[in-house]
């Protein structure tokens, strides 16, 4: 091909993907499969790097982000981005409505759109080309972070050349973060012994001041536009002018109503108050503007608000209950939670006990007393939460909470490093919690399956039977016997289970020993990079780092676990005991060896005929080019389904029309046909 048939070859796949993307994270109406989408991905990325000549930083390919840290610059936005002014009372709605009458003779209409909580974004388009994408900053000045910006699918990088669209604008929305990724990515976290994010606001906000550009990218972020800003508006109505904003490829929202009075704007308050929670995404009120673009520019602007819309914020549900307590709780990697113990109170249709302080900040930040009256929020959050104190309640002579200094457990002086919120005990070899839950972690499915749980690890710990994972490999039956609710059977089983294990392939023994940051992706990286414990023992911090997906502090984790001699001798231990410490690269490689479920996304559940089995049948998956989900939804293409397979997963399967298939009718589908 000559250059100028490449050239169009690379625009006409960038054009097809660019509308594949719309369809997709916008319209929610996918029109090809995901093996026919990554194709042409591929096809775009392979003419991209044999002819970087026609590079384009809004090409598809570029919202995987980059793994280099990025420094945000200062922006002065062309138009400042002013707060809304806003309310809590029906009565300062309708003196916003009769104020606006008193301005006006002139007939007018209200649009009501929902008020996402999230974090404000403002995107300038050249000639349908997104080329900036900055914060709000104080209104004035904002963060340039269009490189995180370009990794949110659903914000189009170049606008459908179908349509007519300005040549220079600036439009503005919300970025956020829905609850589905909120509870993934907490799950990641807790695969890896870090405390859960509190809310998706500050999950979202935190995302996008990160930065890797890639690892924005794996947040799952959302972004819902809602104002076109420019020099001379395309139509008067603004609610016609998000219309066509919608035409041009941006995603606005779907519960956008017009008012003709007050009294419809209160009816879409009342309605809205009552089925938020049923959205898959926070919203904190409603926000109401008059629609005519021309009345607004009469009425103004006052010193830091349009005196044209107003936002009404829904009143979080709280309750009072006094403090009774302050727990310290001990994770598996040492991480420190403070949790408050309360006087039980009914909130949003529970009984509350307990809630999360978070941390020593957050504690100073409420000036926090013992026998305080505290109040406490449930709605959006992870847990309840406690908001604020009641100081008229506090009792004279309380005294201040101080955030312990000394693991509660073991006692060794607590650590908190530069840049992290949280406090961690170090002691993680002879620390209790932290001994205990590095063992359960160590039995899990993921790790190394071994069938027991949480009450047998702790059982164990109590009888001075186990201290560290390598123990379980020394447990005979007749030990296991004697323990309370053991029989002959169950001790028999346990054993062979643990002896079985040693069969677990080497990412998953990396997985399973716990290191701290190192999740179950980072120890597939790691063994598929170093091939053998020894080598990934004898490398640099420098030479972990150079890992896909292993960041700096993950690095000096990695490297710093295998400078402790105690690890070293668990692990000659776990050696001799028969468990996977090499591998070679074609068993780690991410690269399938067909391509027979290629596009497929395949989940595994349930019990199959021995313990290694479902992991047997997930490597199978990848190995034929598919990809593993450990949720279904509506991008389930199947699932593989064993004796007593996840009840909510089965459910929502059924629920969505996924197929649901025997390991018989799995391997069919990978098998040679006779």
């Amino acid at each position: 091909m000559t250059n100028q048939e490449i050239q169009s070859k690379i625009l006409q796949l960038r054009e097809f993907l660019n509308s594949c993307n719309y369809k997709y994270y916008v319209l929610a109406q996918p029109d090809i499969s995901d093996y026919e989408y990554d194709i042409k991905m591929a096809e775009l990325q392979k003419l991209e790097t044999d002819y970087p000549e026609f590079d384009d930083p809004n090409s598809p390919t570029k919202r995987v982000g980059d793994d280099t840290n990025i420094e945000f610059v200062q922006v002065q936005h062309k138009y400042p981005m002013l707060s809304l002014g806003n309310t809590y009372s029906e009565a300062d709605l309708r003196e916003f409505d009769a104020r606006i009458r008193r301005l006006t003779d002139k007939p007018f209409t209200y649009d009501c759109e929902l008020k996402f909580d999230g974090t404000s974004i403002s995107l300038t388009y050249d000639h349908g080309q997104l080329i900036r994408a900055v914060t709000r900053g104080d209104g004035v000045h904002g963060d340039d972070v269009t490189a995180n910006v370009r990794t949110i699918k659903s914000i189009p990088l170049t606008l459908n050349n179908t349509t007519q669209y300005p040549d220079f604008f600036e439009i503005r929305g919300e970025i956020l973060m829905p609850h589905a990724s909120l509870q993934r990515l907490n799950a990641e976290r807790e695969e890896i012994g870090e405390p859960p994010l509190a809310n998706c606001r500050n999950a979202a906000a935190g995302a996008l001041k990160t930065q890797n550009s890639a690892a924005v990218a794996k947040r799952g972020l959302d972004c819902y536009l809602y104002y076109l800003m420019m020099d001379s508006q395309p139509t008067d109505s603004h609610f016609e002018n998000m219309q066509l904003a919608k035409s041009w490829g941006f995603k606005t929202s779907e519960h956008v109503k017009k008012a003709s009075d007050i009294s419809q704007v209160l009816d879409y308050i009342a309605y809205w108050d009552r089925e938020r929670e049923n959205l898959p995404y926070d919203i904190d009120g409603i926000v109401i503007k008059i629609d005519s673009i021309s009345l607004r520019e009469q009425l103004g602007f006052t010193a830091k608000t349009p005196r044209w819309a107003i936002a009404y914020k829904f009143k979080a549900e709280e309750a009072a209950s006094p403090l009774i307590s302050i727990d310290y709780q001990v994770g598996r990697t040492g991480v420190i939670t403070p949790v408050a113990n309360l006087e039980p109170v009914h909130l949003a249709g529970t009984t509350v006990r307990r809630a999360t302080l978070h941390n020593a900040d957050i504690i100073k930040s409420l000036d926090l007393h013992y026998g305080d009256t505290v109040f406490i929020e449930k709605g959006g959050e992870v847990i309840p939460k406690i908001t604020r104190v009641d100081i008229s309640k506090r009792k004279p002579g309380a005294l201040p909470v101080k955030y312990i200094e000394n693991c509660p457990v073991c006692g060794a002086p607590l650590v908190r490093n530069e840049g992290e919120a949280g406090s961690y005990c170090p002691n993680y070899q002879h620390c209790p919690p932290q001994i205990t839950g590095k063992i359960i972690h160590f039995v899990t499915r993921k790790a190394m399956d071994i069938n027991c749980g949480e009450a047998t690890i702790e059982l164990l710990y109590k009888q001075g039977l186990i201290h560290s994972p390598a123990d379980l490999y020394d447990l005979t039956a007749p030990q296991m016997a004697r323990l309370e609710r053991f029989a002959e059977k169950s001790a028999k089983n346990f054993v062979e289970s643990v002896r079985n294990s040693v069969n677990v392939p080497f990412p998953r023994v990396l997985y399973a020993l716990g290191i701290r940051h190192v999740g179950e992706q980072a120890a597939k990286n790691l063994a598929k990079h170093f091939h053998s414990i020894e080598n990934l023992r004898n490398a640099s911090i420098e030479q972990i780092a150079e890992v896909n997906d292993i960041g700096e502090i993950m690095a000096e984790s990695v490297y710093q676990w295998f400078r402790n001699e105690e690890n070293i001798e668990m692990l000659a231990r776990l050696e001799k005991a028969g468990l996977q410490f090499h591998t070679d690269e074609t068993e780690v490689s991410s690269a399938p060896t067909s391509e027979k479920l290629a596009g497929l996304n395949i989940i595994v559940t349930g019990s199959f005929a021995t313990p290694q089995r479902r992991a047997e049948l997930e490597q199978m998956v990848e190995q034929n080019g598919g990809k593993l989900q450990s949720g279904v939804n509506a991008k389930t293409n199947f699932v593989v389904a064993g004796d007593k397979p996840g009840a909510s997963k089965i459910a929502k399967a059924e629920k969505l029309g996924t197929k649901i298939i025997s390991e018989t009718e799995f391997l069919a589908m990978i098998e040679p046909q006779a």
